[in-house]
């Protein structure tokens, strides 16, 4: 090792857990060990040359096991090389795999023996070693997960929360709230009620907080101290998103609820601690992140939980929520950035997201749709904060890996900018006048949800969306139109009809052919049946993806079961191939895109896909005859 490349080592490893608690000399010695070696993309690292623990100081590789499933993929800073570390550990052999190089990399080799020989008395960095030789879920990402691992956190809340919960009402005062928790035994929270409507809860640890340390009196009423408008889970969501909202707002006890009333409540004890998603991994990361480099950083990290949830078969709705959850974070977390970089945000606001990312049916490809409701209030000058916060965030998500919209329907286009009194003028003007250009604006928008901000303003356009709904046939038959312009991609002599020219020429875009028709004919049949809801009731829940959509549909006998059937099959299948040609791409080093060629479907696959545009087709004939 040259003497002159040593200080340039020690700066970097400085940095580096375990080799930050290194003191200098030893930092110094370690790096005085180090062989620099370069490898080129695509090139495979034989980790059976030598007694080498590798350090990436630049580039990437992946680890896949021998049946070709992805093991981890590792970035700068990142280790590998431990499972000769295991054997050294405990003369075992570990499970092999192979090492490629994704990225051109700059990598650190270390002799085991020698390093494990000068951190002998160094024991805080010898135990990074010996306690990660089989594990790499803190500096790597494992992403070979077990059947029972994928089952808690993709199940339903409904089957792990705790039904044992103590409900009290708003008129009681501490003490007696403190006496029913104490008589239930196995609740740490009440729920404050108040005509039939939950209003807050209580924790124990906020009674001792609370009251005892601020020395309240206990006859005060309970709404005095009790944490007012709680985050929730539905009954029906995932258990990873309880998960990912224990973790980004620091919270233990998550009220459960259907329909807004509590049922039970999920606390971190009653997540295993044993079983590791990456995806809640990612998002602890995303929350903590000060600096825009750092976040950009996590684009291979995401990536690989994408490749990993398409090649466990994870069910499709649940990698679109995951992904969608992966994605409001980085969003959430650019926008607390952007404020902190920006100063005190002047008014009331809310950020909004649209497409499929409020659908939660996100994917590699998913690109930005999003807008800002600003209060009434809101000045010239508070535009201009709005329009740079707006900018900070869209450009962050860029550098992040998602595209901009190639439509401009963002918050950093002036026209998604603006107050919520504008934003209730479009949606009167879009249904008043549903032509071409307002109805393309309109069906971005039909979809949409709170991310940050003041979800009232959220609130309140949705309300307003669906008032424009009521008895208004021109608007759905107008939309109805508009979901039966494209035509599924079969021809009469069944040939396969492609794109035409352009780079894309003789491919099969899966989501113009198939996915984009299915999700604008059902959103038009539910949008009908929201209207119907929303007149007869104004606190309707209004949904935004598909599948429940579809759900909904069924439940209240809009289409049969056969047909929820048939369209629930199609949109899954559809979505399973884009997700797997995704996949493959990803893998190959390729950009994914919507565009497949044909020659690359299997027979059973061709099979299925004609089967499935058939079907489209017909669902299209019906809502025809039904619409215009």
């Amino acid at each position: 090792m040259s003497e002159t490349l040593i200080p340039n080592i020690v700066e970097f490893m400085g940095a580096v857990d375990p080799f930050d608690k290194l003191n200098p000399k030893t930092l110094r010695d370690v790096a005085g060990m180090i062989t620099i070696r370069y490898f080129g993309k695509g090139e495979v690292i034989d980790l059976q040359e030598c007694d080498q623990l590798y350090l990436l100081r630049t580039g990437a590789v992946e680890q896949r096991n021998l049946d070709g499933t992805l093991r981890a993929k590792l970035a700068a800073e990142d280790f590998f090389g431990f499972s000769r570390l295991a054997q050294v550990d405990t003369e075992a052999a570990s499970d092999p795999y192979t090492i490629t190089v994704i990225e051109d990399a700059l990598i650190y080799c270390l002799p085991i023996n020698a390093l494990l020989l000068k951190l002998k008395h160094q024991p805080d960095a010898l135990a990074h070693f010996t306690s990660h030789a089989q594990s790499r879920l803190q500096s790597g990402l494992n992403v070979v997960w077990s059947q029972h691992e994928k089952g808690l956190f993709f199940k339903p809340i409904i089957d792990v929360l705790n039904p044992q919960i103590v409900l009290v009402e708003s008129t009681q005062t501490i003490q007696s709230v403190a006496a029913a928790m104490r008589v239930n035994a196995n609740s740490s929270c009440a729920f404050i009620m108040h005509h039939n409507d939950f209003i807050g809860l209580i924790t124990d640890k906020d009674m001792t907080k609370r009251v005892v340390a601020d020395g309240i009196p206990i006859t005060e009423m309970i709404t005095s101290v009790m944490t007012e408008k709680p985050y929730t889970v539905n009954c029906d969501d995932l258990v990873i998103k309880a998960a990912a909202l224990m973790m980004q707002h620091g919270i233990k006890n998550i009220p459960v609820v259907d329909n807004g009333v509590p049922i039970g409540v999920i606390t971190p004890s009653d997540l295993v601690q044993n079983h590791r998603i990456q995806a809640i991994f990612l998002i602890d990361k995303i929350n903590k992140i000060e600096r825009l480099e750092q976040l950009a950083a996590f684009t291979i990290e995401r990536q690989a939980i994408f490749e990993a949830l398409v090649e466990a078969k994870v069910a499709i709705n649940v990698i679109g929520q995951v992904m969608a959850m992966i994605m409001d974070a980085y969003n959430r977390r650019l926008v607390v950035m952007a404020e902190a970089y920006l100063g005190t945000v002047p008014c009331d606001y809310c950020w909004i997201v649209a497409g499929s990312h409020a659908r939660n049916e996100v994917h590699m490809l998913s690109d930005q749709d999003h807008g800002l409701i600003l209060a009434d209030n809101a000045t010239d000058a508070d535009k201009a904060y709005f329009h740079h916060l707006a900018m900070y965030v869209s450009k962050g998500m860029a550098l992040c890996g998602y595209e901009l919209c190639s439509g401009r329907f963002m918050a950093v286009t002036h026209k998604w900018c603006q107050p919520l009194a504008v934003w209730q003028a479009y949606y009167q003007k879009w249904a008043v006048n549903p032509e071409y250009d307002l109805l393309l604006e309109m069906s971005v928008f039909l979809d949409s949800r709170y991310i940050a901000g003041n979800p009232q303003l959220a609130n309140e356009l949705q309300v307003c969306m669906c008032q424009q709904l009521v008895n208004n046939a021109r608007l759905i038959s107008a939309l109805a139109r508009n979901a039966l312009v494209q035509k599924p991609p079969l021809s009469i002599f069944r040939n396969w009809v492609l794109v035409k020219e352009g780079e894309n020429a003789n491919t099969l875009n899966i989501k113009a052919a198939a996915l984009s028709i299915i999700v604008n004919l059902v959103r038009v049949q539910y949008l009908q049946l929201a209207s119907r809801l929303f007149s007869r009731d104004a606190t309707v829940v209004y949904k935004t993806n598909t599948e429940e959509r579809l759900q909904l549909l069924l439940d209240h006998k809009i289409i049969n079961e056969a047909t929820f059937k048939d369209l629930i099959g199609a949109f899954q299948f559809i979505t399973q191939i884009r997700y797997s040609h995704q996949l493959q791409a990803l893998q190959q080093g390729k950009i994914p895109n919507n565009h497949i060629n044909p020659n690359a479907f299997n027979s059973f696959e061709r099979t299925h896909l004609r089967e499935t545009f058939k079907l489209i087709a017909s669902y299209q004939e019906i809502m025809k005859m039904k619409y215009c």
